[in-house]
């Protein structure tokens, strides 16, 4: 359908309600509003024409308007506890700075309820200055009103969602699939990551297949969006219409997870005492670099590297990497200092204190790519080895994740 035939049937604009559901108490705790235009049986979502730059502003802020009046006329019907999400094009908000948007809700939402308004926006469609649209939502929350960020992922700009300081981070998982989840996860780590800065709660939208409502519970989401759990409507639904599903499904995510987690458990477990002992047998340290490459061929399979650093970061010894198949010595690593990375200093004062070898979480090593874990012991007073352990041997033993 083209824009005139949108135009010229404005009449026929209906407010539509999507659920939001809470992981804590498996019930709906807030609606999103969206308009839908009904022509002959048909309906189209009205998203599309809002946020297509080719068709004049003017016609889009009337339409978003419209939209407003159709869905806040019928918010009555909403219980109390109830939040109500608002989206909204940042660059049409700012042609006026919030004015008229604020004044048709405060038309249906009186102002002690205005805390359950929350106006989301997407900052990376934004083209103006971030700085502007930073002073215009803070005259929103003034009221108590919540910010939402919407379509948080790769085109994000971090620091303009910090700026904009919002309550809730929404991120659309709707293309997700088994393929693309460990990517993925990298992604959404980082986002996880600034919402724990910001204090944000995470919101998944998109959620079409119960996995994906497991992706969104185990990456730490707070809020539950989409077809799988309820669809837009012109009615709304009782509060603890999933209760009982969610509280199922969620228990078979818990039983899974905590499996996962007792294997991962043991198996570092006993893969630091397996280190341990071979190192303790070994005894390396940086003025024996024979000894050092002894280490490396016993440890074959599960390292491709291993080097010596001092307590403050600064490497004492060559490096021993594994390049094809091979152990190598790479001298240009010694005196390197890798204090800045993130937790070392942390782990050096741990070693130091529990006189015992730590491994690290998961991450990319920056020369390999490769996904790895670190192994690090103390040797004696002043020196800690660093293994860096193969992807192929986490994956061998379910201590990838």
């Amino acid at each position: 359908m083209d824009a005139i035939e949108v135009l010229t049937n404005l009449d026929q604009i209906h407010g539509y309600f999507q659920p939001i559901f809470s992981a804590d108490a498996h019930t709906v705790i807030a609606y999103e509003i969206s308009g839908q235009l009904q022509i002959e049986g048909q309906q189209i979502n009205l998203k599309d024409f809002v946020n297509n730059e080719d068709i004049p502003e003017e016609y889009r802020i009337d339409m978003e308007h419209k939209i407003l009046h159709a869905a806040l006329a019928k918010v009555e019907e909403i219980g109390q506890d109830i939040d109500i999400y608002i989206p909204s094009n940042p660059n049409l908000l700012m042609q006026d700075f919030g004015e008229s948007h604020f004044n048709i809700i405060q038309q249906y939402i009186s102002e002690e309820d205005l805390h359950r308004i929350v106006l989301v926006v997407s900052e990376h469609r934004f083209l103006g200055d971030i700085h502007k649209l930073h002073h215009a939502v803070r005259y929103f929350t003034t009221f108590g009103v919540k910010i939402a960020v919407q379509e948080v992922g790769a085109e994000s700009h971090l620091e303009h969602i910090a700026l904009l300081s919002p309550q809730i981070l929404k991120v659309n998982i709707r293309d997700l699939n088994y393929d693309s989840w460990s990517a993925q996860s990298d992604m959404i780590s980082a986002i996880g990551s600034l919402a724990y800065k910001i204090g944000a709660n995470l919101l998944f939208e998109g959620i079409e297949t119960v996995y994906q409502l497991q992706f969104a519970w185990k990456n730490g989401g707070r809020f539950y969006q989409g077809r799988y759990l309820a669809n837009p409507a012109m009615t709304f639904v009782e509060k603890d219409i999933l209760k009982e599903r969610f509280k199922e499904e969620c228990q078979q995510f818990i039983t899974s997870e905590k499996k996962i987690l007792e294997v991962q458990y043991f198996e570092l477990k006993k893969l630091r005492e397996e280190l341990e002992a071979i190192v303790h047998r070994v005894k390396p340290s940086s003025d024996n670099i024979t000894h050092l490459e002894q280490l490396a061929q016993l440890l074959d399979s599960y390292s491709f590297r291993v080097y010596i650093c001092n307590e403050d970061g600064f490497q004492l010894s060559p490096n021993v990497m594994r390049i094809d198949g091979q152990w190598e010595l790479q001298p240009r690593a010694i005196n390197k200092n890798w204090s800045w990375r993130p937790y070392f200093l942390q782990t050096i004062i741990k070693m130091r204190n529990d006189q015992n070898g730590e491994i690290s979480e998961l991450y990319r090593d920056i020369e390999t790519g490769e996904i790895t874990r670190t192994f690090s012991i103390a040797i004696n007073d002043h020196e800690y080895l660093f293994v860096d352990l193969s992807y192929d041997y986490l994956y061998e033993h379910n201590i990838f994740r």
